[in-house]
């Protein structure tokens, strides 16, 4: 019978590996040199940067001014003229409103402004100031019934309003298009026609 054995002669069976400590340390060294070396050529990280803490807007998003009109797009149109809205601080055109809103509450967005993505820690006197503030437009300002029926009647006149103001400008569009298609008749009566309606009534 042939002799086994899991002892085989001459392999290491250890699995662990061994380090010369005394080459890796001289090529530590080298790598130490050659970094002092070029240490002018590499990029020197300066102080980071501080930014200013999370505000709040101080102006109104506009997601609406567009909606509704037609727009002919060209590859070659600057990005602001280009369809969807466009960020100028990034330099950006997202397609949609809800990607332009994530696009504008997000950290590139925010560091562009020169804001980091923390809120300022408010101290115990602010938030008094804040509450004193609150209690004293809720006291001034007791919200009744006739206020919201107010409101509602001032939105519906403004509405009604606007709606007006855009019949006006399109009846007058369509007063520019009529006057200018009428031909002059002595014109119209040297080429051969009336006019370009037909005969038929």
């Amino acid at each position: 019978m042939a002799h086994t054995s899991n002892n085989v002669a001459g392999v290491d069976n250890t699995f662990r590996r061994k380090f010369d400590r005394e080459e890796y340390l001289e090529r530590a060294r080298e790598r130490e040199r050659q970094e002092e070396e070029n240490g002018s050529k590499s990029k020197v990280k300066g102080p980071p940067v501080q930014r200013k803490p999370l505000k709040h807007r101080d102006y109104e998003v506009d997601l609406e001014s567009r909606l509704g009109k037609t727009q002919v797009v060209t590859p070659v149109a600057p990005l602001s003229q280009q369809a969807g809205y466009y960020c100028s601080v990034c330099e950006c055109v997202v397609k949609d409103s809800a990607n332009y809103l994530d696009h504008i509450n997000g950290k590139k967005h925010q560091r562009a402004l020169g804001m980091s993505m923390r809120v300022e820690r408010a101290s115990l006197k602010q938030v008094q100031e804040r509450f004193e503030v609150l209690k004293k437009r809720k006291d001034l300002g007791t919200f009744t019934e006739q206020d919201l029926d107010e409101r509602i009647l001032k939105q519906q006149q403004e509405e009604e309003e606007r709606k007006r103001l855009r019949r006006e400008k399109k009846k007058e569009k369509k007063e520019k298009v009529v006057e200018e298609s009428e031909i002059d008749p002595d014109v119209a009566a040297m080429m051969g026609f009336g006019g370009f309606r037909s005969s038929k009534k």
